[in-house]
């Protein structure tokens, strides 16, 4: 049996190795997708005050900090049972919307674009950020820095920081806003919804202009048929800080809808002695192993997953570019791993008109910025939908708010099963007997993860037993004495 490693995997947040075992006969048996770090932030979290977590969880990533102090902060009201004031609400929610802009903008010119716009079997030094400058030009590689600089000083003005926020507190926010520093939000988000609207026009035209790549988005090696989860509003509509998780089958029907509270009654986990990334997977179906299909428990959270879970987007900008994606690609659901790069860009524009909805909203620069704490703390349980998919954060507390246990369900986690029956559908479609292995056919195997902007320092929470240790003795020359090693 001959075995194929690509490691480490690229353009992603983390470490990763992809193992390929092939048959004899060139025929691709296996792909496990295995992930060397272990974090486990949730021991981290154990005996802490629970209103510091949202501080302390902004170091699990500093590409998502704000998603973890946004679903922290949520958690740690849910253990008070307190709902913060209109105005803390809302300025939580601009800045997320501020930190979605960022984020949407760096996964598709940083990580993703260089696959479409320099091309996927492109020689690997050119696949890359700079290679995307020198396609589409220094003035566009230019206008992404500063578009994802505006963002981050309004992450930074409401969070007090970009990366380590200290915003959150039970029941509200720290501080709020001015009328000058709103008035400076409001032309900010008006540059947020044109860039965005630039980059749907890149997108289409690099993209959706060129046979080869729509044919590889709607019939390759890619597809994946699944159940879709995403956070949806009151009215069914896409919402990334708020409402009920909702979960659609293969067919496009509603298979569950539940607050945080319940994620338990929905959401099981399950193990493999692989990795040190869990298998979350629908409970009322439960855990089939890795197969696709109606019957098969295995969901994906991410930008297409949520739009292929809502009936729509809130704003009307995006609104039209959702109908506009769902004509070309067939109509709903989408089962095509890559259309998660047209959502994710979907998604950046809603992101822009909604930040211009919030900073425009009367109750932006409200004094009442807490509402105060008067239960006694217990168990909470917050929901966001990170830009990697749906993120629980879960806490128990005695009873002076000392976490005693804490639970947290990633995007990226959610996302674990889904990449690799990913990467195994890609790699057994593209390796075959006589296809000679390049460097360009494994990076169209690396496409596959890739499309799933995971986050593997975020997902890294489960150890089987001991960490693995291994201790080369070394003479002056390198050569090895002795090893020491725990099994």
């Amino acid at each position: 049996m001959k075995r194929i490693t690509i490691d480490p995997i690229t353009r992603l947040e983390g470490h990763g190795k992809i193992e390929i075992f092939m048959t004899d006969e060139g025929d691709v048996e296996n792909v496990y997708f295995q992930v060397p770090e272990l974090r486990g932030f949730e021991k981290f979290c154990e005996g802490r005050p629970v209103e510091e977590l949202a501080q302390i969880v902004t170091k699990i990533c500093g590409v998502c900090p704000g998603c973890h102090h946004m679903a922290s902060g949520k958690a740690a009201d849910a253990v008070y049972g307190v709902t913060p004031t209109p105005t803390a609400k809302k300025l939580r929610e601009l800045f997320y919307m501020a930190h979605y802009v960022h984020s949407h903008i760096a996964h598709f010119y940083a990580l993703a674009a260089a696959d479409f716009v320099v091309g996927p079997t492109a020689p690997a030094a050119e696949r890359n950020i700079l290679g995307v400058i020198n396609k589409v030009g220094v003035e566009v590689g230019t206008e992404v820095i500063k578009q994802r600089r505006l963002a981050q000083e309004i992450q930074a003005l409401l969070g007090g920081h970009q990366t380590h926020v200290v915003m959150n507190i039970p029941g509200g926010v720290r501080k709020g806003l001015t009328e000058e520093q709103r008035d400076d939000i409001v032309e900010k988000a008006k540059g947020f919804i044109e860039f965005a609207k630039f980059s749907l026009k890149i997108f289409e035209d690099v993209v959706l202009a060129n046979e080869g790549y729509v044919d590889l988005i709607v019939n390759g090696p890619y597809n994946l048929n699944i159940y879709s989860m995403g956070l949806v509003d009151q009215n069914n509509k896409v919402n990334f800080y708020d409402g009920k998780v909702r979960v659609v089958d293969t067919k496009g029907e509603e298979h569950c809808k539940y607050s945080p509270e319940d994620y338990m009654n929905y959401v099981a986990e399950h193990v493999e002695p692989w990795t040190y990334l869990k298998f979350p997977f629908l409970k009322k179906i439960g855990w089939k192993g890795f197969v696709d299909g109606q019957d098969s428990g295995v969901y994906h959270a991410t930008p297409l997953s949520r739009l292929n879970a809502s009936d729509g987007m809130a704003t009307p900008l995006a609104q039209a570019e959702y109908e506009k994606m769902y004509e070309v690609l067939g109509g709903k659901p989408v089962h095509a791993t890559l259309a998660m790069h047209w959502a994710r860009l979907v998604e950046l524009l809603y992101s822009a008109e909604h930040c211009l909805e919030l900073a425009q909203d009367p109750d932006i620069t409200g004094k009442e910025l807490r509402t105060p704490l008067t239960n006694i703390p217990n168990e909470g349980v917050g929901i966001v939908e990170a830009q990697r998919g749906t993120l629980t954060h879960h806490y128990w507390t005695d009873k002076k708010g000392i976490v005693t246990k804490a639970n947290i369900i990633v995007g990226t986690t959610n996302n674990n099963a889904a990449i690799c029956m990913s990467l195994k559908k890609a790699a057994q479609n593209l390796i075959k007997k006589g296809v000679e292995v390049n460097d360009g056919i494994l990076n169209m195997v690396e496409m596959a993860f890739r499309a799933y902007d995971p986050c593997f320092s975020c997902a890294t929470h489960y150890q089987t037993g001991k960490m693995p240790l291994k201790v080369n003795f070394r003479d002056l020359e390198g050569k090895i004495l002795r090893t020491v090693q725990r099994k």
